[in-house]
C-alpha cells in the first residue's frame, strides 16, 4: 500500500518560511517523481515544483520561482518544500503527490501522479 503523508503547514506571518515535508511509503522517492501541488478556497490545483527520481527540480508557477526549493532525501524517502517569504497568496492546502511509474521525470499533469497525500494547511496572514 502507498502512502504519502505531508506535515509542516501551519500560520505564519508574511515574509516568513515554512518547511513542508512528505514522508512516501509502499514507494520510494529514490526511483519516482514527486510533485508538490496547492489549492486555495475556490482556485484551481496549482502545480507548483517538481523533483524527477534522479532529483532534477522544476518550477512550475511564475510567482514560487526563486522563493520555493523542492528537494528530497533519497535514505529517508522524504520530499521537501522549502519555502521562504510566504505572502497571503501563498495560503492554501498543499499536497504532494508521487508519480507511479518507476524511474519518472516530473510533470505539471495530474494524471501523471497515481498517489496523493490528504494535504496540509499553510496559511498566511499578518
Amino acid at each position: 500500500q502507498v502512502r504519502l503523508e505531508e506535515s509542516g503547514g501551519g500560520l505564519v506571518q508574511p515574509g516568513e518560511s515554512l518547511t513542508l515535508s512528505c514522508a512516501a511509503s509502499g514507494r520510494s522517492v529514490s526511483r519516482h517523481a514527486v510533485a508538490w501541488v496547492r489549492q486555495a478556497p475556490g482556485k484551481e490545483r496549482q502545480f507548483l515544483a517538481t523533483i524527477s527520481w534522479a532529483g532534477t527540480p522544476a518550477y512550475w508557477l511564475d510567482s514560487v520561482k526563486g522563493r520555493f526549493t523542492i528537494s528530497k532525501d533519497n535514505d529517508k524517502s522524504v520530499a521537501y518544500l522549502q519555502m521562504n517569504n510566504l505572502q497571503p497568496a501563498d495560503t492554501a492546502v498543499y499536497f504532494c503527490a508521487l508519480n507511479g511509474r518507476r524511474f519518472s521525470s516530473g510533470t505539471d499533469n495530474s494524471a501523471d501522479y497515481e498517489y496523493w497525500g490528504q494535504g496540509t494547511q499553510v496559511t498566511v496572514s499578518s
